[in-house]
């Protein structure tokens, strides 16, 4: 029995270990085609398309482009923040000020995957919004921790800030806790796209 036992770990123990590679492969190769494919979405919405999906089925769109020059960073923003949508990016949060508009534009995203460099940013440090009709840059001048009860009276004013929102804290192995991460940042100019 106990050898039997064995025989059949010997077999098992390798099969599971190779449908978890599998999985972990398709998983990051999906996101690598995913971003290609938002990449020539957001491309198309700049030539003046309007709401260019980046494949057929999905339920969102390229609405801006983020920047974190200093760390190097770009991120496509998708229209909405709803689960579907942040799963291939950050989301622009329907009911605050579209980008390229005056006003406070509000973007969530997830701690562990696109806004995992929000940990990394710090006051003074420089952002930039792109949309299908400006450049904007902005100065980060506040950084808090607030109960996620809160995102939703974040006011919706014309005070032209960019807000980004994540869970917190960044190391928490299960998401989805009671805090946000919170960074406001002031709009200095704005650059037309020719």
């Amino acid at each position: 029995m106990i050898h039997t036992f064995k025989k059949i770990l010997i077999v098992f123990l390798p099969l599971c270990g190779l449908w978890f590679i599998g999985q972990g492969s398709y998983i990051h190769a999906k996101a690598v085609v995913a971003q290609l494919l938002l990449e020539t979405a957001w491309t198309e919405t700049l030539s003046g398309n309007k709401e260019v999906k980046p494949w057929p089925w999905a339920d969102t769109w390229p609405v801006a482009r983020l920047r974190a020059p200093a760390l190097g960073i770009s991120r496509i923003v998708l229209a909405g923040a709803s689960g579907s949508s942040l799963a291939f990016g950050p989301g622009h949060l329907f009911g605050s000020t579209p980008p390229g508009d005056n006003g406070n534009i509000i973007i969530s995203g997830h701690r562990d995957t696109h806004f995992s460099f929000l940990e990394n940013i710090k006051k003074g440090d420089h952002l930039e919004l792109q949309s299908n009709k400006k450049t904007s840059a902005y100065q980060v001048t506040n950084i808090r921790i607030i109960d996620k009860t809160k995102v939703k009276e974040i006011p919706v004013d014309s005070e032209n800030k960019l807000i980004l929102i994540t869970c917190y804290p960044f190391d928490a192995i299960q998401s989805g806790g009671p805090l946000r991460y919170m960074i406001t940042a002031k709009f200095k100019h704005s650059f037309i796209l020719s």
